[in-house]
């Protein structure tokens, strides 16, 4: 559960530090030779202002006593002159030094923090992704938190400098007039909560948008991706959708507006309050000079002292609340990487030869979140190389079955066992290995028509023309790519190029693809969907050559592709209610005799409107 889940009052300090712990760990061990010299340029630019202070108020001493004596000698002053110029020229240099190191390190945080976003998400459940409160977790992961930990590092370091160059001229100040410190009591406490509240009151209204930022999205890409915008166009959909994202932006854009308000109002209060209250001490240095109490020097450093220190103090109250504002943001990443997957990939049984049986116990499955089951108490048999077609009205359960039987859900109750063994204690990256899934939404993949094929095993295929091309013909898709403008070098698909397929014909490089896939289990949900009568029949004249070896699932509505299967079962209501052959199925005169004899006379129909 995340810390900050019921918002900022689950936040302590204990666990705000770990956060900042956890950061400042990642950051070092991305590049540890950056941290350290960062972190080092940073001291010494620190140190250089308080250190240009005390040459400063020596150099005007020593001028005006020059001048007092009448003389000329300006030996005496070169050498503070020389130390400035090299102190500003220090300065300078560290500066560039620092602008180089932080986007270096700004460069590799984003790098490695992207990527493990990415890792991580590879190995959660699909459940993770279909779940809308982990959504909302993915989002905030997302949310420039690479962005938030170069901050925080920064802010740190920021902070770690304004500290050490007010501690420095508070000494100074101090030596001139001990009064100087009873500015900063009544003052800076107040101005911390303030800011300290502030960030949190930013963060949590950040928070509570995770969802309304997705809907935002939503309706942009409704008007904006290029599969959608037809439809949209007919339906004239684009008024309505803008509209609603105008509705949540600018309900952002006025809560933003009260916070900014507010920030403001009280900061300018801080300022006048603390410039007036350093004036007043800086007043009476100067009447304490003209009473002879203070050098000419001690005025002039006092006086930029003072305004430097004021600068400071609200550098480093804002600063640090940035900070911990970072955060906050950060502990969003800490718990994306909480989640952990229900199966780890690297664990459990890793057989040395191809599953063969596939046997379903007593199956019962209900999404999260939801109070009906989608199958109940499912039980049947698959026998090695067999071909077993699922059957059922919309909503049966076949694409769920499918997605239990590799794994991709977990069953509430029941087993599915692999020659024997139950599916949770094989190694997933073996299971993986044994399955070639054509889904309902199946991949279109923006890359050459030679890659979309070569993804079904990349590690072996990818630009191995040969081997690509071979699978190519056998699955009956390299007359159709030789068509395309660079044949096997076309790169598919509408974002980055210039040639897209028809639905009929993506599905055929799926299906490509799928049997370019060496498995032992093929799952074929709805394949022939997009597919036109002469691109079906095709496929069924070479579906036993292709499926040969393999144990077969199919998943479709129409009987010209359900009859290439050896044994089929009728699903409804998450229940088998039928199974056997086609021939037997229909002698049974039940549910599956219904279907057919209904599609017999649909495609009837279609035949008499031809």
């Amino acid at each position: 559960m995340n810390k900050v889940e019921n918002g900022l009052e689950r936040v302590n300090l204990r666990y705000l530090l770990s956060i900042a712990r956890w950061s400042m760990k990642i950051t070092r061990e991305t590049n540890s030779k950056l941290f350290f010299s960062v972190i080092i340029i940073e001291v010494i630019q620190s140190l250089i202002p308080a250190g240009m202070v005390v040459v400063s108020r020596k150099l005007i001493n020593t001028l005006v006593e020059t001048l007092s004596e009448s003389s000329s000698e300006f030996s005496l002053i070169l050498p503070w002159i020389i130390i400035t110029l090299v102190l500003t020229i220090i300065q300078a240099v560290l500066g560039f030094a620092r602008t180089y190191l932080n986007q270096r390190v700004t460069d590799d945080i984003n790098l490695r923090i992207t990527t493990d976003i990415m890792r991580h998400s590879a190995t959660l459940d699909v459940a993770f992704f279909e779940d809308p409160r982990f959504q909302d977790t993915l989002d905030r992961a997302q949310q420039n938190t690479a962005g938030h930990f170069s901050l925080f590092f920064f802010r740190f370091l920021s902070t770690l400098s304004s500290f050490i160059q007010i501690v420095s001229l508070i000494i100074i100040l101090i030596a001139i007039e001990p009064l100087s410190i009873l500015i900063l009591v009544p003052i800076l406490p107040p101005y911390i909560f303030f800011q300290w509240k502030l960030a949190g009151m930013r963060y949590q209204k950040e928070r509570n948008r995770a969802t309304k930022r997705r809907w935002s999205r939503y309706f942009v890409s409704r008007v904006t991706k290029e599969d959608l915008v037809p439809e949209v166009k007919i339906l004239d959909l684009a008024p309505m959708l803008i509209s609603k994202f105008r509705e949540i932006i600018e309900e952002f854009r006025d809560q933003d507006r009260t916070l900014l308000l507010t920030s403001f109002i009280i900061s300018s209060i801080f300022t006048i309050v603390a410039t007036a209250a350093f004036y007043v001490i800086y007043g009476r240095v100067v009447f304490l000079t003209m009473l002879g109490g203070f050098s000419v020097g001690d005025v002039a450093v006092f006086g930029g002292a003072t305004v430097r220190m004021r600068s400071m103090l609200e550098s480093i109250v804002v600063t640090f609340s940035r900070a911990y504002e970072d955060t906050l943001y950060i502990s969003n990443l800490r718990d994306f990487f909480d989640i952990q997957p229900t199966h780890l990939p690297t664990v459990g049984i890793y057989p040395n030869e191809a599953l063969k049986e596939i046997v379903v116990e007593n199956v019962t499955f209900r999404y999260p979140g939801t109070k009906r089951d989608v199958l109940h108490n499912v039980s049947f048999e698959i026998f090695p190389g067999e071909t077993l077609a699922l059957v059922g009205p919309n909503g049966a359960g076949k694409t769920t079955l499918v997605k239990l039987i590799t794994r991709l859900y977990s069953p509430d109750s029941g087993r599915i066992k692999f020659d024997g063994i139950d599916i949770c204690e094989l190694n997933v990256e073996y299971l993986y290995k044994q399955v070639a899934f054509v889904f309902q939404q199946f991949g279109r993949y923006e890359a050459t028509a030679a890659d979309n094929i070569a993804y079904a095993d990349w590690k072996r295929l990818l630009g191995n023309y040969d081997l690509i091309k071979a699978h190519a013909n056998q699955a009956g898709v390299d007359e159709l790519i030789q068509s395309f403008p660079q044949g096997y070098d076309t790169l598919l698909g509408r974002m980055f190029g210039d040639y897209t397929l028809s639905g009929g014909q993506w599905q055929r490089i799926a299906i490509a693809r799928a049997f370019a896939r060496d498995a032992s289990l093929l799952i074929l949900d709805e394949p022939t969907s997009n597919l036109d009568a002469r691109a079906e029949y095709e496929l069924y004249c070479n579906f036993r050559e292709l499926s040969k070896g393999r144990t077969t699932i199919l998943i479709s509505h129409r009987f010209s592709t359900v009859k290439m299967a050896d044994r089929i079962l009728v699903l409804d209501e998450g229940r088998i209610v039928e199974q056997g052959t086609h021939v037997d199925l229909l002698a049974q005169s039940g549910m599956y005799a219904s279907l057919y004899k209904l599609h017999a006379t649909q495609m009837g129909m279609a035949e008499e409107m031809d």
